[in-house]
């Protein structure tokens, strides 16, 4: 259970093919979001495979794993915090929390975030002050952003809205894609579990929204309407 013997089973088991397919999928590239990460090529579902065989990883073991420049290693790391979070104490789930915080900046894709955020930040929050989200809103840097708006996905599960509408109103104006689709997603979410509330949201914001953002919340909608929303913005 040490991130050394971790690190020598993800590097038996990558491949070249699949890491540049992932450099490519996650743009690596040169002003690309993704620049500078660096993949060896284990798709996700390995990863969940060796993730449930690190199980019980010590917590400074992980941290090891999680500060790594290797995007595998980045995201065994948060599988295990995943999972260690499902079955903590509240003591364990504060510490496992802390240490998220504490390296945010290595949850820097959007894979990351949205495996780690609803269960690491959104879950942790449920029951407590969530200032955290709009301060992470207010970001520079587009991963904490993202943490922000996917992280209400765990309250939205439960029937509790009013975070996701005032962080998605907070992000109107981001110029980033992938946050205009991480924010379209959330408000898709919370429309699929009450339609009114979207449709509320949507009176108020649609014309204000990017048009990415405003296509993926309306997704599930019928055609016609769609089209009439879609119009807001021609």
């Amino acid at each position: 259970m040490t991130a050394a013997n971790a690190k020598k089973l993800l590097n038996a088991l990558a491949t070249p093919e699949q890491a540049a397919a992932a450099m490519r999928f996650f743009k690596t590239g040169p002003g690309q979001y993704g620049e500078g990460d660096v993949f060896i090529g284990i798709t996700v579902p390995v990863l969940r495979k060796v993730a449930r065989e690190y199980r019980g990883m010590p917590l400074e073991e992980v941290e090891i794993l999680l500060q790594s420049p290797i995007h595998e290693e980045r995201l065994l790391a948060l599988l295990v915090m995943v999972d260690a979070a499902k079955k903590a104490t509240a003591a364990k789930f504060k510490t496992i929390y802390d240490l998220y915080l504490k390296n945010i900046r290595f949850v820097n894709n959007w894979d990351l975030v949205d495996t780690s955020a609803p269960s690491l930040v959104g879950a942790y929050l449920i029951d407590k002050p969530r200032g955290l989200l709009a301060t992470l809103a207010k970001s520079a840097i587009l991963w904490e952003r993202r943490i922000a708006i996917i992280a209400t996905q765990h309250f939205i599960r439960l029937g509790d809205f009013d975070d996701t509408l005032k962080i998605s109103r907070m992000l109107l104006k981001d110029r980033e894609d992938l946050m205009h689709k991480a924010t379209g997603w959330m408000l898709r979410e919370v429309g699929n579990r009450d339609e009114a509330i979207l449709r509320a949201f949507l009176a108020e914001n649609a014309a204000k929204m990017p048009r990415t953002m405003l296509r993926y919340a309306i997704e599930k909608f019928p055609p016609d309407v769609r089209r009439a929303y879609l119009a807001m913005k021609e």
